[in-house]
C-alpha cells in the first residue's frame, strides 16, 4: 500500500510540474503573441500560447485531455511552420524542436495520465514516443550538416591541369594578381591530395593586436617572390621568412603605433632589375622609367603603408630601408592633410604597385564630425618616394601637393579598400567610400555625390581621371566599397570577350564594367526607394540594383525569417522587427527605429572575392549582419556614449559632431546575441560569370569557439557564420578560407562546395590564404596568418605553411 502511495504521489508530482512548465510557457509565448499582434505580427504565438498554457493546466489538474490538447497544439505548430517557412532545416529547428521535445515529455507522461483517469493506458503512446524520439535525433544529427543555401547544381568548375608554361612562378601582390586575381595556377595540391595536407612550418611574429573591442586583428595576406615569405605584423613590423622552412631571414621592427585598426594586410613589391613593360591598350599614357642609382641598396624593394600614415620602403633582400625613398625610406602621409588627430587617419590596406607608382588611399573614421581629414589618394615614385600625383576628390583638377599652410579639401570620399591595376591600360581601380558623416548627407557637394560609394579609374602615371561609376547615390548607410576590383574577361551573350572589372559591395550587389568605360556589361535598375524625414537630406528617389548578377544575402526581410534558437527568443526577434520601419535594402534612417540589412558591416566586405579564369567562375563570401538605427536630434558636444565609436570601430551611440543629429545603431541580435534573422550568417557562393547564375552556396563556420551570450558552445555545428577574411582558388579545383569565427582553415572542393578538409588552428583568422611553389624544393606551401578572430577574445601571432608530405 506504502509503494502504491509513494508512486502514485510521484506520478502527481511529474504530471503538476510538467503541467505548470508547460502552462507558464504557454503563457509567456501568449503574452509576446498579444504584443506581436498589436503589431500586425502572426496571430500563432498568441493563439498557440492560449492553446499550450489550457494543456499545461489540464496536465497539471491530470487530465488526460491535456496531452490531446497538446498534441493539436503540435500537429497545428506543426502545420504553420511549414506555411510560414517551407522546409528549411534551420528555420524549422526554430519553430518545431523545443515544442517537439515538450512533446516527448508528455507522451511518456501518458500512462500516468491514464491511471490518473482511472484507465488503462495502451501502447499507443510508446509508439508516438518512439517516433518523436527519433524525430528529435534526426533533427540534432542535422545540425552537424551543412544545409546548403543553393544545392550545387552540377555546373560548378571542373579539373583543368595546369600548363607548366602557364604555372604561378610568384605571389608577388596582395591579390597575387594586380588585378586582384586571388586564383593560383597550381595544382600540386588538388581535390585529390588536399585531405594528406599537413603543417610544414610555423613562424610566431611576437606582435600581437591588442583588442579592447576597436577593431585590432591581424588581417595579413602575405607576399612571396623566389625562396622568401614576407609578412607584416598588426604594428606593421616587417619580416622575410625562408618559403621552405618558415625560418626568419630578417626583420624590420616598425613598430607603428595606433589605439584602434592595429593591422596590416599587405604589402607592395618592386624589382628595378626587371624590364618595364609598356601599355599595350592604345591611348594609355607610358609607364615612367624608374631606376635604382649604382651603389644603392633595394633593387627590389618592399613596400607597406602603416596605421599611423607612413609610406615605408625596405631593401626585400635585407631588410633596410631604402636609401633615397623618402626621409630614410619612410614617407610622411598625414603631408598636405591639415588637421589629423590620433586614429582619425589611417593606411589598413595595402599599397598598390602600378607600374612605377605606389599608390595609396586612407581610412578616414566614419561619423565622427564633419570636419575630418580628406580622402586623397596618392601616387609615389617608387624608388624616390617622391610625391608624382594627388586625386583630391574636392579638387580633382589640381593634381599638386597643397600649398603651404593649405590642406586637401576636408572631409571628402576616401579610398580604404584594397587597389587594383590593369599594367595594359596603365589604370588603377579604386573602391571609393563616403564623406564624412557617412550616415547624414545634407551638407554634401556635388563632388561629394559624385566619388561617393564608387569606382574610380585614374591613371596610375598622371593620376587623371578616366571614369567613375556609382554604385550607391547619396549613400546614408556606410555602403562604401569595401574590397579590391577584381579583373576578369567577361564573355558576352554573343560569345565575345572584353576586359572587366567585378566587385562586391556591402549591399549584396556584384556590378561587372567594362574596364574602358566604366559602364556595366550587366544589368543595373534603378530602383524606387523611400525617404525617412531628416530635414534637407538630399535623398535619391532611386538606387541602384545589379539584377543581371546574382545579389548575395540582400534579401529583402519579412517576419517570417525572423529566427532563434527557441520560439521564445525567435518571437522576440519578431517583435523588434515590428517595431522598425524596414523598406529593403535602402531604408533610409530617420528619427525612428530603422532596419538595415544587410547593415554597414556587410554584405561582402575587405577579403574580396577570389576568380577561377580558366573556368570562368568566382568565388564571394559573405556576411549577413542586419543594423537598427537611430539619428537622435542633439546639442551634439561631440562624445560617443560608447563602444569606443568615436572612432566608428564598435557599435553604440555615434556624436555626428557638426550635424543637428547624433546616431545609435547596433547590431539586430536576439536577447540571446545571435542574428534576428534565419540562418546562415555566413556563406561561400560559386558563380558562373559565363551564365551570371550561382552554382553552389554554401555555409562557412561553426559555432565551436563561439555560441550564445558569447558562451563557446564547443559543437561543430556548421550554422554559417559571419565572414571576414578573403578566400583563395587554385587550379586544383579547390577555394581556401580561413576568415570565419571558428578556428580553421578549410578547403571546398570549387565544383560543388563541399567541404573537404579543414585544419586547426590555434586561434582565429581573418587573414587571407595564398599558395605558391618553392623553387628550390618545387613543393607548393598554402600559408594563413591566424592571429585571432574578430568576435573572439584569443589573440595570437601565428603564421602557418602546410604541404603534402
Amino acid at each position: 500500500m506504502k509503494q502504491q502511495t509513494r508512486a502514485s504521489g510521484l506520478s502527481t508530482f511529474i504530471l503538476v510540474g510538467l503541467g505548470v512548465v508547460i502552462a507558464l510557457l504557454g503563457l509567456a509565448l501568449a503574452a509576446g503573441g498579444l504584443r506581436l499582434t498589436s503589431l500586425g505580427g502572426s496571430w500563432y504565438f498568441l493563439i498557440g500560447g492560449m492553446v499550450m498554457a489550457v494543456a499545461g493546466l489540464l496536465i497539471a489538474l491530470r487530465k488526460p485531455a491535456g496531452a490531446w490538447v497538446y498534441a493539436a497544439f503540435l500537429v497545428g505548430t506543426a502545420i504553420w511552420a511549414l506555411a510560414d517557412v517551407g522546409l528549411g532545416f534551420w528555420p524549422l529547428f526554430s519553430r518545431l524542436f523545443m515544442f517537439s521535445a515538450v512533446g516527448l515529455a508528455v507522451a511518456l507522461t501518458w500512462p500516468l495520465l491514464a491511471r490518473a483517469a482511472g484507465r488503462t493506458p495502451g501502447r499507443g503512446a510508446h509508439g508516438l514516443s518512439a517516433l518523436l524520439a527519433v524525430a528529435l535525433a534526426i533533427a540534432v544529427g542535422n545540425m552537424f550538416v551543412a544545409h546548403p543555401s543553393v544545392p550545387a547544381n552540377g555546373k560548378g568548375p571542373g579539373l583543368t591541369a595546369v600548363d607548366p608554361a602557364n604555372a604561378q612562378k610568384d605571389w608577388a601582390h596582395y591579390g597575387n594578381s594586380e588585378g586582384g586575381s586571388r586564383f593560383a595556377a597550381l595544382d600540386q595540391i588538388n581535390r585529390d591530395t588536399v585531405n594528406k595536407l599537413q603543417v610544414a612550418w610555423t613562424y610566431r611574429t611576437g606582435d600581437i593586436a591588442v583588442s579592447d573591442g576597436n577593431g585590432a586583428e591581424d588581417q595579413l595576406t602575405p607576399l612571396q617572390i623566389g625562396d622568401k615569405v614576407f609578412i607584416c605584423t598588426p604594428h606593421n613590423n616587417l619580416i622575410a621568412l625562408d618559403a621552405d622552412s618558415g625560418k626568419q631571414l630578417w626583420k624590420n621592427e616598425i613598430n607603428a603605433q595606433s589605439k584602434v585598426w592595429q593591422r596590416c594586410r599587405g604589402m607592395a613589391y618592386f624589382d628595378a632589375t626587371q624590364p618595364l613593360a609598356q601599355p599595350s591598350q592604345p591611348n594609355s599614357s607610358p609607364i615612367i622609367a624608374a631606376s635604382v642609382p649604382a651603389g644603392a641598396n633595394c633593387q627590389r624593394r618592399l613596400l607597406t603603408n602603416t596605421i599611423d600614415a607612413r609610406l615605408i620602403a625596405v631593401d626585400a633582400d635585407t631588410g633596410e630601408f631604402c636609401q633615397g625613398f623618402g626621409n630614410n625610406g619612410q614617407v610622411d602621409l598625414k603631408a598636405g592633410l591639415g588637421d589629423v588627430p590620433d586614429s582619425y587617419y589611417q593606411l589598413s590596406s595595402a599599397p598598390l604597385m602600378a607600374g612605377t607608382t605606389v599608390v595609396v588611399g586612407g581610412r578616414v573614421a566614419d561619423n565622427v564630425q564633419t570636419d575630418m581629414p580628406g580622402g586623397v589618394i596618392r601616387g609615389f615614385d617608387v624608388i624616390t618616394g617622391a610625391m608624382r600625383w594627388a586625386f583630391d576628390p574636392g579638387n580633382p583638377q589640381d593634381r599638386q601637393a597643397p600649398a603651404e599652410g593649405a590642406s586637401y579639401v576636408r572631409s571628402t570620399p576616401n579610398s580604404w579598400a584594397p587597389m587594383s591595376y590593369d599594367a595594359a591600360m596603365n589604370t588603377v581601380f579604386l573602391p571609393m567610400g563616403s564623406s564624412s558623416t557617412d550616415l547624414y548627407g545634407a551638407e554634401r557637394t556635388a563632388l561629394n555625390h559624385r566619388y561617393g560609394a564608387s569606382i574610380l579609374a585614374v591613371d596610375a602615371s598622371t593620376g587623371a581621371e578616366k571614369w567613375v561609376y556609382q554604385t550607391v547615390h547619396n549613400d546614408l548607410w556606410d555602403f562604401d566599397l569595401p574590397m579590391q576590383p577584381s579583373l576578369i574577361d567577361f564573355t558576352r551573350d554573343d560569345g565575345s570577350s572584353v576586359p572587366a572589372l567585378v566587385i562586391g559591395t556591402k549591399a549584396g550587389q556584384i556590378f561587372v564594367l567594362d574596364r574602358a568605360t566604366g559602364q556595366p556589361l550587366t544589368r543595373v535598375e534603378e530602383v524606387p526607394v523611400k525617404t525617412a524625414g531628416i530635414p534637407n537630406e538630399q535623398y535619391s528617389p532611386t538606387q541602384p540594383r545589379s539584377v543581371g548578377m546574382p545579389q548575395i544575402g540582400a534579401q529583402t526581410l519579412s517576419e517570417s525569417d525572423m529566427w532563434g534558437a527557441t520560439p521564445y527568443d525567435q518571437l522576440l526577434c519578431r517583435i523588434d522587427f515590428k517595431k522598425m520601419r524596414y523598406d529593403g535594402l535602402y531604408t533610409a534612417p530617420g528619427n525612428d527605429l530603422s532596419l538595415s540589412f544587410p547593415g554597414s558591416l556587410g554584405g561582402m566586405n575587405w577579403g574580396s572575392l577570389s576568380t577561377d579564369p580558366v573556368h570562368g567562375f568566382i568565388f564571394v563570401n559573405d556576411m549577413r549582419l542586419g543594423l537598427w538605427i537611430q539619428m537622435i536630434p542633439s546639442a551634439n558636444q561631440g562624445k560617443a556614449a560608447g563602444g569606443g565609436e568615436a572612432l566608428n570601430t564598435g557599435m553604440g551611440a555615434v556624436p555626428l559632431k557638426g550635424t543637428p543629429y547624433a546616431v545609435n545603431k547596433n547590431r539586430f541580435l536576439s536577447v540571446a546575441g545571435i542574428p534576428c534573422q534565419a540562418p546562415p550568417y555566413g556563406t561561400l557562393t560559386a558563380i558562373d560569370m559565363k551564365t551570371r547564375q550561382i552554382a553552389w552556396q554554401v555555409p562557412v563556420g561553426t559555432v565551436e569557439d563561439t555560441g550564445p551570450l558569447g558562451i563557446r558552445m564547443h559543437l561543430p555545428i556548421p550554422i554559417g557564420l559571419p565572414t571576414l577574411g578573403g578566400t583563395l582558388s587554385t587550379q586544383g579545383g579547390l577555394v581556401f578560407i580561413a576568415g570565419t569565427q571558428d578556428f580553421y582553415l578549410r578547403a571546398f572542393d570549387s565544383g560543388n562546395g563541399k567541404e573537404i578538409w579543414k585544419a586547426r588552428l590555434p586561434v582565429g583568422s581573418q587573414g587571407g590564404p595564398m599558395t605558391y611553389v618553392s623553387p628550390k624544393t618545387g613543393k607548393q606551401y598554402v600559408v594563413i596568418s591566424a592571429g585571432g578572430a574578430r568576435q573572439s577574445t584569443d589573440r595570437g601571432d601565428y603564421v602557418i605553411a602546410y604541404a603534402l608530405p
